[in-house]
């Protein structure tokens, strides 16, 4: 679905973000990127839809192109979904309304001024009943829990109809209960979908837990990448050790999951 050649970024400060990255993302998996705060998780996670661009290498998806194309990146991002740490909610606005923020891209900028059509509002509700929130449809955002207004960006993300959904350390600022069932939602939207789903996270249990691969990074650079069930103590220690740098990366071929 995704393919990364040589991917770097190195920031205008000097530092360098991400090494040169080169792998394979599958339709239908999901896949944690998993590494310390400052590991190059959000870097690499934000240059698979352009928020980044990178410095080094190319990122191709399949049945478009190269993403350095700007007309590909703006098919590529109308179809793929963007989960916030922050939530990025509007918080003034009702749920509705911020969940329909996902159908901007299929209108023009001119039109996206007017009221969006009555197909876009139904989509919209579809979503938010299916993270639970019907009932919160009217309600302003910033009356909501931090768990419910993760659920309205989940929404808010499925309402651009995606074939991916990338999520930046979307369960960092919640209780370990809300985490799981946030993660849940997200794990059972990718297995029924068939949705492509990419989250950073920090938490080791969680990607046991959740991930069909995981991909483990340190100081930019990818350190592991195995199968969930694979991901041994040798595989954490390469992503968490504080010399890790020193050891050799710990990798498997990764299989299309079905």
């Amino acid at each position: 679905m995704l393919a990364l050649n040589q991917v770097a970024v190195t920031y205008p400060s000097g530092i360098k973000a991400l090494k040169p990255t080169t792998f394979t993302i599958e339709q239908g998996q999901f896949v944690v990127l998993l590494g310390r705060s400052g590991a190059g998780k959000s870097t690499l996670l934000r240059t698979l839809n352009g928020l980044v661009v990178p410095t080094e290498g190319r990122i191709t998806a399949e049945g478009l192109g190269p993403l350095s194309d700007p007309a590909t990146l703006r098919r590529h991002r109308r179809t793929t979904g963007m989960i916030f740490q922050q939530h990025q909610l509007i918080g003034r606005l009702p749920a509705l309304a911020n969940v329909m923020t996902g159908r901007l891209g299929y209108h023009s900028a001119l039109r996206s001024l007017l009221p969006l059509p009555g197909i876009d509002q139904m989509i919209a509700l579809r979503c938010l009943e299916r993270v639970g929130l019907l009932d919160k449809a009217l309600a302003r955002v910033d009356q909501l829990s931090g768990g419910q207004q993760q659920r309205v960006g989940i929404a808010r993300a499925l309402a651009q109809q995606p074939r991916l959904m990338l999520a930046d350390e979307p369960v960092a600022s919640l209780d370990p209960a809300t985490a799981a069932s946030i993660l849940t939602q997200l794990r059972e939207i990718s297995a029924n979908d068939g949705i492509t789903v990419v989250v950073s996270l920090h938490q080791l249990d969680l990607a046991r837990r959740f991930a069909d691969r995981v991909i483990g990074m340190r100081a930019g650079q990818v350190v592991a990448d195995v199968a969930a069930r694979d991901l041994t103590d040798a595989a954490a220690d390469a992503v968490y050790r504080e010399d890790a740098m020193n050891a050799a990366p710990v990798t498997q071929r990764m299989q299309k999951v079905a």
